[in-house]
């Protein structure tokens, strides 16, 4: 018997009823494109500047996005009363650690407003002090304010917080706020004014993925705040690690990224890309010891128990635990913690690391030298107390997909940190994936009103390229709310081109109506295989070229015969377009900058030289009438960050 006469016998039924084709229409003044981090400080930032807002999210709003399974640390905070430095110095610290590459933008806001933003999830609910007075006495603690201080206890920027549920705090702020939720709501395109690229945004169409009802939504202004592009342009596999093995959610798919390529906004560092840490071979997230990230500083040692020892940015051996936390003599603040030395990180602000090879251990070199005996432990019962409860005890169980896989899992199965040492895998957070398994794909660009080219889109988090952290998602979306609503207090009311709706509608039921092509999986396994073959480590323009000439095929063949029988299928297959969308934007981008780079991990083998100076600019590249547009941007572009803040922040 057919696999497809197998699912028709034996498949249980859809158990939401389907109404393909019914259209609802909605109206605001904000309209809210994903709900995770930075969709709901979003909502939150428009709603209390007396916008009516309207949010829309794939899955449930109540645990979606990046940060839907919890956050450990809130990085800037800046302004809080410990902090020996200033906006400005640690904004800059930022972009320069990257060599520049950072959008400055943002990291300043985030700076400025970083800590504001947490005082207000605290009154929402969310634990961010030591209030047990648990880690009482423990030399990240501020006896005074019981915050507790991670990875740099001189400059205390960064606050240890309890957010395994802070999107629960959020969505409940939401619904009190009497902001509408859209719950299950695959956003596919963005209207714009007269239906033409370019134009104004107005608003956007989607479709439910239980009933596959059809929705209009309608904003004077709009927000993209939808996590960027996941880890599913290079990489899939369903079966050994589930849809998306990173830390982020399974589905996370560009679909922000491609609705705003086919309505004309600009987009910068799209050519970029590394290694990926999360792939289908992958440890879990946080689950393996090491010295990075939720795990700094723990201690290393070999299968005999020898230590490894750490050393400063100077190589000085440390001889406590506690010296990995503080800046070596004449240092200003440490920056580079989960970031392996292979990627870049500048001397002014490198993190103590352990003494052999870099973040990621030389393997082959500790096996060659016999110095250390092969397999690495990460040896938390060797930790102080205070720093061993709050790796495993508090940071461990609160990052994101930590709480219910490691924390609780391993705790249920045996584990005692007091007692037993994880081994130390190479890659350290999951480890490195070959170079064809890659992740990147770059965000829109955006001014000191995080607003993109296109008048009335906004961009907040993962969306804005070369953005931050979950701190840096909440502080922006709350910024984007409130100027996204400022716009719309004098904007005109938006109108929906009936073409362009006629058009989407019959482009996103298209796949329902065939039933012999491609399923979604298999066409997403193709569309990655392109990237890895065109666009992996090493690249050249005939590549590159082959690559879109790959993609030229398989929406005239493959993807126009692919199917769905169901919304669920269908939003999947969706996805599936989207990241065909955003790859094919990627591979424009890297025909664009003709010259390799170390920061961005870009190497063309037709342009050999590394770091021209005048390429040490943004690559930006968009659509207009179809055609893709290249240009330039300073990396500075942003100004004086201090002086357009003040000018533009609006409060």
């Amino acid at each position: 018997m057919h696999y497809e006469e197998l699912i028709k016998e034996h498949a249980p039924g859809w158990p939401y009823p389907v109404h393909y084709g019914k259209e609802n229409e909605m109206s605001c003044d904000v309209l809210i494109i994903g709900g995770g981090i930075a969709g709901c400080w979003a909502a939150i930032g428009a709603s209390r500047k007396g916008a009516k807002v309207i949010m829309v999210e794939k899955g449930a709003t109540k645990t979606s996005g990046c940060g839907g399974s919890g956050v450990d640390h809130w990085n800037c905070a800046v302004t809080n009363p410990a902090c020996k430095i200033s906006p400005e110095e640690y904004a800059q610290a930022m972009i320069d650690n990257f060599g520049g590459w950072r959008c400055g933008i943002g990291y300043y806001i985030t700076c400025r407003e970083s800590y504001d933003c947490l005082l207000e999830l605290e009154k929402m609910g969310v634990k961010v002090r030591d209030s047990e007075d648990e880690f009482k006495g423990a030399e990240f603690r501020d006896e005074k304010t019981k915050f507790l201080y991670a990875y740099d206890y001189t400059n205390k920027f960064t606050i240890r917080v309890w957010g395994s549920y802070v999107k629960k705090a959020l969505h409940k702020e939401c619904q009190r706020l009497g902001i509408k939720i859209y719950d299950r709501v695959m956003l596919t395109s963005l209207l714009t004014e007269g239906g033409k690229q370019g134009a104004r945004v107005v608003g956007a169409t989607g479709v439910n993925v239980r009933t596959g009802e059809f929705y209009i939504f309608r904003g004077k202004a709009t927000i993209l705040s939808m996590g960027g592009t996941g880890g599913r342009n290079w990489i899939f596999s369903t079966e050994l690690r589930g849809l998306n093995p990173s830390i982020s959610p399974g589905n996370i798919s560009g679909d922000g990224h491609a609705m705003a390529w086919q309505a004309g906004a600009e987009f910068a560092g799209a050519e970029q890309s590394g290694r990926a840490s999360s792939h289908p071979f992958a440890y879990p997230a946080l689950g393996v010891g090491h010295t990075q990230d939720t795990w700094y500083a723990c201690n290393l040692v070999d299968a005999n128990g020898k230590e490894i020892p750490w050393v400063d940015r100077d190589g000085r051996i440390l001889k406590t635990v506690s010296e990995r936390y503080h800046p070596a003599p004449g240092q200003k603040l440490l920056l580079s913690s989960g970031m392996p030395r292979s990627a870049n990180p500048i001397y002014e602000y490198l993190q103590p690391y352990p003494s052999i090879g870099s973040y990621i251990l030389d393997w082959k070199q500790l096996a060659k030298n016999g110095e250390y005996t092969l397999p690495l432990y990460a040896d938390l019962p060797g930790m102080p107390e205070m720093e061993r409860k709050a790796i495993w005890g508090l940071m461990v169980a609160q990052e994101g997909k930590t709480l219910i896989p490691i924390y609780r899992t391993y705790t249920q199965a045996g584990f005692d940190p007091d007692k037993d040492m994880l081994q130390c895998y190479e890659g350290g957070v999951m480890g490195l994936g070959p170079p064809q398994w890659r992740a990147g794909g770059g965000g829109l660009v955006v001014d000191w009103d995080l607003k993109t080219n296109l008048d009335g889109l906004y961009a907040a988090g993962g969306e804005t390229f070369a953005p931050g952290d979950h701190a840096y998602a909440a502080t922006t979306g709350r910024y984007a709310g409130r100027k996204a609503a400022d716009y719309a207090v004098g904007a005109a009311e938006p109108v929906a081109d009936r073409r362009q709706v006629e058009a989407e509608k019959s482009r996103v039921y298209a796949p329902l109506q065939r039933r012999n092509g491609m399923d979604w999986k298999e066409l997403h396994a193709g569309v990655c295989k392109v990237m890895q073959d065109y666009c992996s480590e090493l690249k050249s323009e005939e590549l590159l070229k082959l690559g879109l000439q790959w993609y030229d095929e398989m929406e005239a063949g493959e993807a126009a015969t692919a199917f769905a029988r169901n919304p669920h299928e269908l939003s999947r297959l969706l996805e599936v377009f989207n990241i065909m969308t955003v790859n094919r934007m990627i591979l424009e981008a890297c025909r664009a900058r003709k010259a390799s780079h170390t920061y961005l991990h870009f190497e063309r083998v037709d342009y050999p030289e590394v770091d021209t100076p005048e390429w040490h600019k943004w690559v930006t590249v968009k659509q207009e009438e179809g055609e893709v547009i290249a240009g330039k941007l300073p990396l500075d572009y942003h100004g004086d960050l201090k002086k357009n803040y003040d000018s533009h922040c609006g409060i």
